[in-house]
């Protein structure tokens, strides 16, 4: 069975082709500034395991064309591609960052489950719009070749967060705000979540831990950051909010901070509403305490040489992360696993061993020698006399993504 996996952004298109079988990929590609003018064109870039990476220059002028460059290089086996037709595609499954609280499951697309896509969209106007165009693309690529259209599958970024019970995912404001405007907690980057979730269970299967009411924190820290507290498989609690601005520091987002800030922007600096969004989304984070960069790369490079400002940025970040990992395994009654994951939480030994610093009461302790070892992949970075794990597990959302869509086609 063959699953193409899509992430569709706003600029750029993602993808990966499974062959579920035998659990491989048979090709992946990235396309950007699809739809941007500008200097420098858009360009698709296309890899086959064990061969050289190619690239398409563009412009790409919309997804539409985006994914047909996609279709071009995936087919004809004389020609470099893996399959002979597209009709060898099983199904397609698509990566939809909001469901609200309509969908707690993947979904098999049709004409209702798109609506309630657009209709979330107004919880993540940014994501959820070129997700749907992202599927509707895929539609007509088929079409326009002659072909049936295979079983599409919307995988949600929230899914994984509907199991937060109501004491988790209410805010304390009135009941109405609530019941007409759905104003609560919702997560994001759950398939990231349960995907290391899923592999920090089998590690402590391995140590001949009970998994059943296994208790994770998993530590989604890139970009965006967010942790989450996973009992038994099942997520209790996790640091975003309605939006991704709440919790953690990020690379440009303030994460948790007094919500009468807002209005004091607003008043007595003259901003406006956007100007404020684009403040705390854009402009702050680890870009607006050090004022040098959003990336933890050039953090720890600035501050090994001295800048007090990218210092106090990896102080707060670590700091923050350091809380909630604190209060999770209160809300979790203990912590069996701690696991990180994304571009930093799985490429900086710095800020794990910071972040780590401390939490010996719980059962963390790292193994220096292991964290600054120069193995990648997943690996175990605990001392062997501490009760809790601490791995690191590099994420891997969109085989989850193809995982969960073959299953929802073969009944679950």
């Amino acid at each position: 069975m063959k699953v193409l996996v899509i992430n569709c952004g706003s600029s750029s298109l993602k993808y990966r082709l499974f062959d579920m079988c035998s659990d491989k990929v048979l090709a992946s590609g990235l396309a950007q500034r699809v739809g941007v003018t500008g200097v420098e064109p858009g360009y698709l870039d296309h890899q086959v395991p064990g061969h050289d990476k190619k690239r398409v220059p563009g412009p790409i002028r919309d997804h539409r064309q985006a994914v047909s460059m996609m279709a071009d290089l995936l087919v004809g086996k004389e020609n470099g591609g893996v399959i002979e037709s597209l009709s060898e595609i099983a199904a397609v499954g698509h990566r939809v960052v909001h469901g609200g609280e309509r969908f707690s499951a993947p979904a098999v697309i049709d004409e209702h489950v798109e609506q309630a896509i657009r209709e979330c969209a107004e919880l993540a106007p940014l994501h959820n719009p070129p997700n749907l165009t992202g599927i509707q693309a895929c539609r007509r690529l088929f079409q326009e070749r002659g072909l049936p259209v295979p079983p599409q599958v919307a995988v949600f970024d929230t899914a994984f967060h509907q199991t937060l019970p109501p004491h988790a995912y209410r805010y304390a404001i009135p009941e109405g705000l609530y019941s007409q405007w759905r104003i609560r907690r919702y997560g994001f980057h759950g398939t990231s979540h349960q995907y290391v979730d899923m592999r920090a269970r089998q590690w402590l299967r391995r140590h001949g831990r009970d998994v059943s009411n296994a208790r994770v924190v998993t530590c989604h820290l890139g970009n965006g950051c967010s942790i989450s507290a996973v009992r038994g498989g099942r997520c209790i609690d996790t640091s975003m909010g309605m939006t991704p601005l709440e919790g953690l520091v990020m690379g440009t987002r303030s994460g948790d901070l007094d919500p009468a800030i807002v209005t004091v922007l607003m008043d007595r600096c003259e901003m406006t509403a956007d100007e404020v969004d684009n403040l705390l989304n854009k402009q702050s984070g680890l870009l607006g305490l050090s004022g040098l960069s959003s990336d933890m790369r050039d953090i720890e490079a600035a501050m090994a040489n001295g800048n007090a400002k990218a210092a106090l940025a990896f102080d707060v970040f670590c700091y923050r992360a350091r809380k909630y990992i604190g209060a999770y395994a209160a809300a979790l009654g203990g912590l069996d696993a701690l696991v990180f994951t994304a571009g930093i939480g799985e490429n900086s030994p710095l800020v794990r061993e910071r972040i780590c610093q401390g939490l010996e009461f719980l059962g963390v302790q790292i193994d220096p020698e292991l964290n600054s070892s120069a193995q990648r992949g997943e690996r175990s970075i605990g001392s062997a006399e501490a009760s809790a794990l601490v791995l690191v597990i590099p994420t891997d959302e969109e085989w989850m993504i193809a995982k969960q869509t073959s299953e929802v086609l073969n009944g679950g």
